[in-house]
């Protein structure tokens, strides 16, 4: 992978931990939450998309169509199984096995149903990326509450989302030569026509959420997009299988980040970790 690819993702790794972090200050109704931080992303992208309609870059297509509603229905299948295993079981097993797994997986069918053939070299590196990223995150049996199993279970299916809807991102934007700005922004459009129906039943709240959480709405709304841009954009002219385990080092960003703001725990763990990770993105860049 090129040094500039590398550097694409990395962006978009630092963009992805920065309205992560933004998240976690949503008070609040967590559907309208997101629905709003949706909608603006969408309205901000399509400017792009219609530029690129007019000008031929990208036309509106029924392929267009159907791979974002395809790319929607993944996406918001990953959130709700996300807070479904957050309802029951805990964070801390669900979230380092989903973030786990989804590389590994993603890492896996790239090269069984892509045919994409990475390096030795860059696969050691990749999964030497996954191996930090569960250094930083921790041993989810670490936990003394019930039922690790479970959540390990909901983990590992959060994890098989993701890597479904990026290996279906890679397909629409390199077999189908789908403009990235254009094809996200459709995702966008399509995740909040999803998301209305539930949105209405909580329109006497709008207001207030939209008052109490107006910051981290706008920088989720602007940097959510631009990360996962970048990373549809470095699909384009690297391997899935190497760009997948690549934009998890915004796990290490947001956790150190999290050490220094919020003062969590752990330090030696988290430097340990990214020094893995770091070893991981050197690895593949050669």
């Amino acid at each position: 992978m090129s040094l500039g690819t590398v550097a694409i993702v990395l962006i978009a790794a630092v963009a992805h931990a920065v309205w992560n972090l933004a998240s976690k200050y949503k008070r609040g109704d967590t559907v309208l939450f997101v629905g709003a931080y949706s909608a603006l992303s969408a309205v901000l992208c399509l400017p792009f998309a219609i530029t690129a309609a007019v000008t031929g870059a990208q036309p509106l297509t029924w392929q267009l169509a159907g791979a974002v509603l395809v790319s929607a229905g993944l996406h918001l299948a990953y959130s709700l199984t996300l807070q479904a295993g957050y309802d029951r079981a805990e964070l801390g097993v669900v979230y380092p096995v989903a973030r786990g797994t989804g590389p590994l997986l993603t890492m896996t069918f790239a090269v069984l149903l892509l045919a994409e053939r990475p390096s030795l070299p860059a696969l050691v590196g990749a999964l030497t990326v996954v191996g930090g990223i569960i250094v930083v995150t921790g041993n989810p049996f670490r936990r003394h509450g019930q039922r690790p199993l479970r959540g390990v279970l909901w983990g590992a299916a959060t994890g098989a989302t993701i890597a479904s809807y990026t290996l279906w991102d890679a397909y629409a934007v390199v077999q189908l030569q789908l403009t990235p700005v254009s094809y996200y922004a459709g995702t966008l459009v399509a995740q909040s026509v999803f998301l209305a129906p539930s949105i209405l039943r909580r329109k006497k709240d709008i207001g207030v959420t939209a008052r109490t959480n107006w910051v981290p709405i706008i920088v989720v709304a602007v940097l959510s997009p631009l990360a996962y841009i970048l990373v549809l954009t470095a699909m384009q002219t690297a391997p899935v299988a190497l760009v997948a385990p690549l934009r998890e080092a915004s796990i290490v960003i947001g956790s150190l980040l999290a050490w220094r703001l919020f003062h969590e725990q752990h330090l030696a763990r988290r430097i340990i970790g990214a020094l893995i990770v770091m070893a991981g993105i050197a690895a593949i860049s050669l």
